[in-house]
């Protein structure tokens, strides 16, 4: 526990030393986060509640929470918050489809043992879970991107007061371009980082190339990376469009006036 503080206490240093109050307030929201998915957690254990449904609205939460709360209601925040719930029901869609016909829902074998006293029959649709965990995974990265391209286009729009809708649009494309490969690769890593034991073990029971692909928790892990990606790739046009459409709405109105 000590060290949890103090790591904890460092990193809060950091951030406040860096960030000023926009760094607390990102201290914060992390913990606001972590209570927004616990909650989420218990209540998808209701074998009555809808897991689609309780995702979604813990998406919106943690959405406002690292965009609002931490960056203030402006229009760059809130053109990233309709680009991301926009990309997120999209991608929702497709998650679930993914998940019910991979049916790589549920533990694979190589967990089993762990849960060997344990009855799997708990009254909830796994199918729902996989995709919730997928949609949990991912709604970092979209909210990444998505306010990594409103904030730049309105700094162009600022400096640049005349250019047209068609412009600033393509000027989004371009800076979602930029980070498009890095965002997928920092998933990529996230993913080959928290499974390098796994790897390890697939290694020691000697499997070959064939049953690791085959592997349900490897198939699971990459099927959320593959979708992770999809919506990172989705966010950027959906995000451009939204912003270039409304800040130049915006601008022209303000002129009538």
């Amino acid at each position: 526990m000590n060290v949890l503080l103090v790591l904890g206490a460092i990193l809060f240093i950091l951030m406040v030393a860096i960030g000023g109050k926009k760094g607390a307030r990102s201290f914060i929201g992390l913990f606001l986060n972590f209570i927004v998915l616990f909650l989420t957690t218990l209540f998808m254990t209701d074998p009555n509640a809808d897991p689609i449904i309780l995702t979604i609205i813990a998406s919106a939460f943690i959405s406002c929470i690292n965009l609002f709360y931490i960056n203030g209601v402006n229009d760059k925040t809130k053109t990233a918050f309709l680009s991301t719930i926009l990309t997120l029901s999209i991608l929702l869609l497709l998650i679930t489809l993914v998940t019910k016909y991979t049916m790589t829902q549920g533990f694979g074998e190589e967990e089993t043992g762990e849960f060997g006293a344990f009855s799997l029959y708990i009254g909830v649709d796994f199918v729902k879970i996989g995709a919730s965990m997928i949609i949990m995974s991912t709604i970092g990265a979209i909210i990444d991107v998505a306010i990594s391209i409103s904030s730049p286009m309105r700094e162009m729009l600022i400096h640049n007061p005349l250019m047209e809708r068609r412009a600033l649009f393509k000027s989004g494309i371009t800076i979602g371009r930029d980070i498009l490969g890095t965002n997928t690769n920092t998933l990529f890593f996230a993913f080959f980082g928290s499974y390098l034991g796994l790897l390890i073990w697939f290694k020691d029971l000697s499997y070959s190339f064939g049953e690791v692909i085959n592997s349900k928790v490897f198939s699971a892990e990459l099927i959320t990376i593959l979708c992770a990606g999809i919506g990172v790739a989705l966010v950027i046009p959906i995000a451009s469009w939204i912003t270039a459409y409304f800040f130049v709405k915006a601008r022209d109105k303000n002129n009538m006036i």
